[in-house]
């Protein structure tokens, strides 16, 4: 198998280098910038890329791979990344997922996964280091909040500030009823059914703080 390197620190993109051509990897290319990247692989055709997601200019990687994936579709791309966020992912993904991985740097050590992650998008299919389908769950996982209407959001919002249904009912121009209304339909749908033991209106502060 044919594959490119970027990484813009030397000793990392080196010891990739390292790490892949004892594995058996031609290694045809190592460079540091996305630009450097996209002519490179437009010049030698690999079989894949190694790229990391941030390179000087920021999360240049996932454009590059968009790029590559355009320009190239026989070519896949994996994308290397320190963190473990699914905004990344889902950047990466945003415009199909066939012939890219996403893996984290701390896998990197672990050559059957890498190389399991280049035969993966090489075949044109998709690789996911667990870590990232996990933090892709949990940002679509429902949340009680997503249940709020509007005016409900504003009413907690200001609840949240420690305004009394009073104060609420001033800054919204509300009634005090109507307010009264909201948050008993807020503390409804959180689930706060008033049980002794739970403060309703601490509750639902925290649940919107946490969120």
């Amino acid at each position: 198998m044919r594959v490119i390197v970027a990484d813009d620190h030397y000793l990392l993109r080196e010891g990739l280098r390292a790490l892949l051509t004892d594995g058996g990897i031609d290694v045809c290319a190592a460079v540091a910038t996305a630009p450097e990247l996209v002519a490179a692989v437009d010049e030698l055709t690999p079989d894949a890329v190694i790229t990391d997601i941030r390179m000087p200019a920021g999360t240049e990687g996932i454009a590059a791979a968009h790029e590559i994936r355009a320009r190239h579709p026989s070519v896949g791309v994996v994308v290397l990344s320190q963190h473990a966020d699914g905004s990344y992912a889902d950047a990466l993904l945003a415009h199909g997922t066939d012939g890219l991985a996403y893996l984290l740097k701390e896998r990197v050590g672990d050559v059957a996964e890498l190389m399991r992650a280049l035969g993966e998008v090489r075949a044109g299919r998709t690789a996911l280091d667990t870590r990232i389908v996990d933090a892709l769950i949990a940002r679509r996982r429902p949340h009680a909040l997503d249940g709020l209407s509007d005016r409900e959001r504003d009413v907690l919002h200001e609840m949240a500030r420690g305004l009394t249904n009073s104060g609420i009912a001033d800054t919204l121009h509300l009634s005090e009823s109507a307010v009264e209304k909201h948050v008993s339909a807020i503390f409804a749908k959180l689930g706060h059914d008033g049980r002794a033991n739970t403060h309703r209106r601490v509750a639902a502060v925290l649940a919107y703080l946490g969120r």
